[in-house]
């Protein structure tokens, strides 16, 4: 693991800025350059299934454009940034094949450039790479490998009536920007989060709820650690919100989807398969999961709650057709990770696809969303009015 000290006060937010990352050929290796206003402490690790290198700095403003990390470069297929987690950013870069950091410095400010990070990488075989492949080690920003969450108090009955836990679940977030519109205007991950807050607000207003958001800033969160929350937090429902882009940009409208070991059809089972990415994209090392994580096996125990997701799914549907144009198949299912959950009944709302513009034009309309908001929450008061007393 390569660590490179600097000045940055390890508690600042976003103090400083990354403006460029340039990624070049030098002795026949790629070297990569990222410039910014601030001597920046950086640490570099490698990972593998598939190979990767992963560069962590403090909290930056990133003014680059993402489309720059599309274009390969010698055995660096591309990369992505953004927030991992609170008072880290993360810069992935896909490889083709092996290889390991060699070298990485600083370069300081000279003829009106900035600062400059420079990291060498050099192919290896796969065989030197594991046994010299450095495991991510704690952070020397924030001190953590990942995001803490500490439950909220679980609220108490008011009477003999307690409030039902809520859990939205923004999908992706950070370094993680999900499906893209065309010409990359818009990412789902933005527009999920703007759908979970208006939901959040009027869910909240009913007096009904008690509403808790997997995230409610930019920032990256595992699968595994959504599923936690939910559970923490003593859910009584988790509602997933997503909005995938596909190649066919004439196919538009919403679906419900529940977890099933079966997908209902190819499309449900290709989704799922790239939602369950999205730890790898992040650049998380997998390789120490358990089964139970990193596979969608489903055991005995999940049978009854999968039975309450498919009816809190059935339920939605109905009531968010009134204002809400759906697929011809309206409820699916196929394997999601962050649908896992044994004892909280669950679903993932994909809102539409932001690769069709009708739907990219209601998603990004505040004013819509706010019907839809509102059908969905009809949809959670007639769930659990559906539910026997007490449950």
């Amino acid at each position: 693991m390569a660590v490179l000290s600097g000045g940055l006060a390890a508690d600042s937010r976003a103090a400083s800025t990354v403006s460029d990352i340039r990624i070049g050929i030098h002795s026949d290796k790629p070297r990569v350059v990222l410039e910014a206003d601030a001597k920046l402490p950086v640490s570099a690790f490698e990972l593998a299934s598939p190979y990767r290198i992963v560069i962590d700095l403090p909290d930056v403003t990133w003014r680059v454009d993402p489309a720059q990390g599309e274009q390969a470069t010698g055995f660096i297929g591309g990369y992505r940034f953004g927030q991992f987690v609170p008072g880290k950013s993360r810069l992935v870069f896909d490889l083709k094949r092996a290889g390991l950091v060699e070298k990485a410095f600083h370069i300081p400010p000279v003829g009106g450039r900035p600062w400059r990070i420079v990291i060498d990488i050099k192919p290896v075989s796969g065989a030197v790479f594991a046994d010299r492949a450095a495991k991510p080690t704690p952070d020397p920003v924030s001190g953590a490998r990942a995001a803490v969450f500490v439950p909220p108090p679980r609220p108490k009955p008011e009477g003999a009536q307690r409030k039902r836990v809520v859990m939205l679940d923004p999908g992706h977030g950070g370094i993680d920007p999900g499906a893209l519109s065309r010409g990359r205007r818009h990412r789902e991950k933005d527009i999920t989060l703007a759908m979970a807050r208006q939901l959040r607000d009027i869910l909240i207003r009913r007096g009904r709820y008690h509403v808790v958001l997997t995230r409610d800033r930019d920032i990256f969160v595992r699968l595994r650690e959504r599923i936690a929350m939910a559970r923490a937090a003593g859910a009584d429902v988790f509602i997933s919100l997503h909005a995938d882009s596909i190649r066919n940009r004439k196919v538009r409208g919403a679906s419900v989807y529940t977890l099933s070991e079966k997908a209902s059809d190819r499309e449900a089972a290709d989704l799922a398969a790239k939602e369950n990415k999205s730890d790898l994209i992040a650049g998380v090392d997998l390789t120490g999961e358990s089964a139970e994580v990193t596979n969608i096996l489903i055991d005995l125990a999940q049978r009854e709650t999968m039975n309450h997701s498919a009816e809190f799914a059935r339920i939605l549907v109905r009531e968010m057709r009134r204002n809400t144009k759906f697929l011809r198949r309206s409820h699916r299912f196929a394997g999601f990770a962050v649908l896992k959950a044994p004892d909280v009944p669950s679903v993932l709302v994909e809102m539409g696809y932001l690769s069709n513009s009708n739907d990219v034009r209601q998603l990004t309309s505040v004013s819509y969303r706010a019907g839809l908001a509102a059908a969905i929450a009809d949809g959670v008061d007639a769930y659990f009015a559906s539910l026997p007393d007490g449950r």
